[in-house]
């Protein structure tokens, strides 16, 4: 649970750019909203797939084998190229944070070099195997949560900072909406080391509702916390938390918030990273990328060719802008989200005897129902996609393009020709 929590949240860093577009009321009903309409149904799907279908590549196998392999590469097309979106976010936050008490990381060759240096320990980290990533993640969540019980417990007795709460200037729900979408989404990301967990048919759907839980408490208590502190809500940014400590406990709180920051960032990327480098590593075995990408450690039975590409081309993307990034992964990921719904409707209708340890109740009729909410705030994160300019186009048009390269590079990869050729094969 503790590396599902990671995957998804790690702590409530990621949240000050949601406050600063939508105010504190807002916030809070977002926060309240957004699990509802969209961790929730995601998390009954991951529950239902991975239970029945516990192997390695997780959502991309789940689909593969529901719709078809043309539609299991675009899922994990377009799980890669979000995860190279969402990725690079972790690094710069981690030297964010740091910058906030020693300021020489801020920029340059500096921030570049730890940057690196972050990306560098969790690949080594993540060769070690699933089991010391997921060890490791129950003591960061420990170190995690602490200055963020004393910013609660601060708060609850701290008068507050001002006499009335400063309106908004410049409302942006939109942009807040999908600000919530990235921080509750990555349910899925578990599915692809299944062949790692143990007892994986009711360790999933334990780790599903015990992290949605948790993710939302350590959500909803912080922004409650300084909501009653009245801090200008327009002020909030990447690294306000550790204003937030300044303000109500000092130097000493400000520095275990920072330090809380860090933790949070390592141990996402560190999370992440350890779903998004089985996928390619299931792909080459299928001959869509070379078979080097396939290789394990013997000992750890990690794909440690696969991690080390993957921290390349991670590193290859920081420079990149925060939110942008943000927008294009929450449009890309939500996209592979959508398939992995078909997939849970297909498997229903073709595969109805296929041994479910868990089933989402109320028929086919509730499951095809549960896509709707997904889908309509996802519908949202086009729009805003759309809206938001990047270079000399916006991101809609960027995620279009995406998905365009993605059907090319299936129908030019050897293991697409040999799926025909042997179609051809049976048909003659």
């Amino acid at each position: 649970m503790a590396a599902t929590y990671f995957m998804v949240a790690g702590g409530p860093y990621g949240l000050e750019d949601l406050i600063g577009k939508a105010g504190y009321r807002a916030t809070l009903v977002i926060l309240l909203l957004t699990p509802l309409l969209w961790s929730i149904p995601t998390a009954l799907m991951v529950s239902e797939l991975a239970a029945a279908l516990p192997c390695e590549g997780g959502f991309y196998v789940w689909v593969r084998r529901g719709l078809g392999p043309f539609w299991g590469f675009q899922e994990s097309w377009l799980t890669l190229t979000g995860s190279v979106f969402e990725m690079a976010l972790y690094p710069t936050l981690f030297v964010a944070y740091l910058s906030r008490f020693a300021p020489k990381f801020a920029s340059g060759y500096r921030a570049v070099g730890l940057e690196l240096a972050l990306i560098g320990f969790c690949a080594g980290w993540n060769i070690l195997g699933a089991r010391a990533v997921g060890e490791g993640s129950i003591w960061l969540n420990a170190l995690l949560f602490a200055p963020f019980l004393a910013i609660i417990l601060i708060a609850a007795t701290h008068k507050p900072l001002v006499t009335a709460s400063a309106p908004m200037r410049h409302l942006d729900l939109e942009g807040g909406i999908v600000i919530a979408m990235w921080n509750y989404m990555g349910w899925d990301n578990l599915s692809t080391i299944a062949d790692e967990v143990d007892r994986p048919q009711t360790t999933y759907p334990l780790a599903m509702f015990g992290s949605v839980t948790l993710v939302v408490i350590s959500y909803l208590f912080p922004v409650m916390a300084v909501a009653a502190a009245r801090l200008d809500p327009n002020i909030w940014t990447t690294g306000s938390w550790v204003d937030v400590g300044q303000a109500l406990g000092g130097s000493i709180l400000a520095l275990a918030v920072a330090a809380a920051g860090m933790i949070g960032a390592l141990g996402t990327f560190a999370s992440l990273m350890l779903s998004f480098t089985r996928l390619p590593a299931v792909m080459a075995a299928d001959g869509y990328l070379p078979r080097s990408f396939a290789r394990h450690h013997k000992k750890t039975h990690a794909p440690w060719v696969a991690i080390l590409v993957c921290a390349v081309a991670w590193a290859a993307c920081l420079p990149l802008g925060f939110f942008r990034l943000l927008i294009l992964d929450v449009l890309l990921t939500g996209l592979s989200i959508l398939l992995e719904f078909g997939a849970l409707i297909a498997l229903r209708i073709r595969e109805p005897n296929l041994p479910r340890p868990y089933r989402i109740p109320g028929g086919l009729l509730a499951t095809v129902a549960l896509t709707a909410p997904p889908s309509a705030l996802l519908a949202l994160s086009l729009v805003r996609n759309q809206s938001e300019q990047v270079g000399t186009t916006n991101g809609l048009m960027i995620g279009i393009g995406v998905i365009l390269l993605g059907v090319l590079l299936y129908f030019a990869s050897p293991g697409s020709r040999r799926k025909n050729e042997s179609s051809a094969a049976r048909g003659s």
